[in-house]
């Protein structure tokens, strides 16, 4: 059983999706504005915010998806599937470009990568009964991981970590503490994570380098993302990563807040009560965060305990304006396009984890320089829409939009065919 859908939750989805393809996709990675970019370490621009709303947003869904707290083994494993579903989706995106089977290149082995990964999104999308997807899942998670293990040369630093893995563990953790605690318990992990996060991270001295510190590489979620996972961690730092173990404490945090949120969003009064407690909430997040930005900096890659409250209040107050517009004033006709957006997201994920490896394993003629050959993307982008702009800035945001046009066409598609994938 489950409540109405909130539609300016839907669409706040949608805008946050929406974002992150616009952000994930530009033309050129050498040309991207400012805003469109991660902060380089400590600070947060537009596109740090994608990551924790999408977690917030989960969290808020609970008490949708959940409106009878009442927890046993169905749902416990209801519970613990989705949230492999979600893992497995993740991880089996690290593994598209290092499938070699039967001798086969080029085309054919591209070929045969899709056939597998629609395979695996079918497996992981589609919608079977509790026990196939259990089945499913269980084999998909175990043929992964043992690639990843088995010391074969071609996935032996596959990434573990993502961001639908964290937000797979996320979700697994939250839902279990929705069904089983009250507000106040609650409150209270999320307070205590983000204390105890913080006393970890600023006063235990790191081994082997020395004495607690936020900085990159050396600090205590580095040294322990390391330990545990060495050799399957993020390609850019292969010692670190932004998704890392330790800094998924604090995200669980992010979901809690979001849970909050929704709770806030499911109490009997009215809407424009609702929307002044609303608002409350996401200003006392937001100047919590700033205050504690101080001492603790909002970092992303680390998932700062500042961090956490100051995406949190941004978030709710997006929320809050989303739904005193929407649901409250009833202005909903210009949100259409995020909404196809918010009720689909996960193939989104998915597909868009694919697509770009596809482009770049496509291989085209440079024809600049005679016998080298590029990647069907970058072929796209410099020699059919970089001429047509002065600036190159521009450039690769025309192609980020495109390529954000492209899935508006198939989203609006599935919607007006009601089609919504779920996991």
């Amino acid at each position: 059983m489950t409540k109405e859908r909130l539609t300016s939750l839907d669409v706040f989805r949608g805008f946050t999706i929406f974002l992150m393809t616009i952000v994930n996709n530009p033309g050129s990675w050498s040309s991207i504005y400012p805003p469109l970019e991660h902060a380089e370490w400590h600070g947060c621009t537009p596109t740090d915010l994608v990551f924790p709303f999408f977690v917030f947003i989960m969290g808020t869904a609970i008490p949708f998806a959940m409106p009878v707290k009442h927890l046993d083994g169905a749902v416990f494993n209801k519970i613990l599937v989705r949230s492999l579903r979600i893992f497995c989706l993740g991880l089996s995106l690290g593994f598209f470009g290092r499938i070699h089977l039967f001798g086969l290149e080029g085309l054919p082995l591209l070929a045969l990568r899709l056939l597998i990964f629609f395979g695996i999104a079918y497996a992981l999308l589609g919608d079977f009964s509790l026990k196939v997807k259990t089945y499913l899942v269980f084999g998909i998670l175990a043929v992964l991981l043992f690639l990843a293990y088995s010391g074969l040369e071609h996935f032996e630093d596959v990434r573990i970590p993502g961001v639908l893995q964290r937000i797979a563990i996320v979700y697994f953790f939250t839902s279990l503490l929705y069904l089983k605690t009250n507000l106040k318990a609650q409150i209270i992990t999320a307070v205590s994570i983000l204390i105890g996060y913080y006393l970890l991270m600023a006063f235990v001295p790191v081994p082997g380098i020395g004495e607690a510190n936020f900085e990159k590489g050396t600090n205590l979620a580095a040294w322990f993302d390391n330990l545990v996972l060495n050799g399957h961690l993020w390609s850019v730092s292969k010692t670190w990563d932004p998704e890392g173990i330790l800094s998924t404490l604090p995200a669980i945090a992010t979901g809690i807040t979001g849970m909050f949120i929704g709770q806030i969003l499911n109490l009997s009064i009215t809407k424009m009560e609702i929307v002044k407690k609303l608002a409350v909430a996401g200003i006392v997040l937001l100047i919590s965060g700033l205050l504690w930005n101080i001492i603790f900096p909002i970092n992303k890659s680390l998932w700062t305990s500042s961090y956490v409250l100051y995406t949190g209040g941004i978030a709710t107050l997006c929320l809050t304006f989303l739904y005193y517009i929407i649901d409250v004033a009833n202005y909903k006709k210009w949100a259409k396009l995020f909404l196809i957006w918010g009720v689909n997201p996960m193939i989104v994920f998915y597909f868009s984890g694919i697509i770009p490896r596809v482009m770049s394993s496509v291989k085209m003629q440079n024809p600049e320089i005679g016998g080298e050959e590029i990647g069907f993307q970058a072929y796209i982008y410099k020699f059919g829409l970089l001429p047509n702009f002065e600036n190159p800035l521009n450039a690769s945001l025309a192609y980020a939009l495109s390529y954000a046009l492209f899935w508006s066409i198939i989203l609006w598609i599935l919607y007006k065919k009601k089609l919504i994938f779920k996991v």
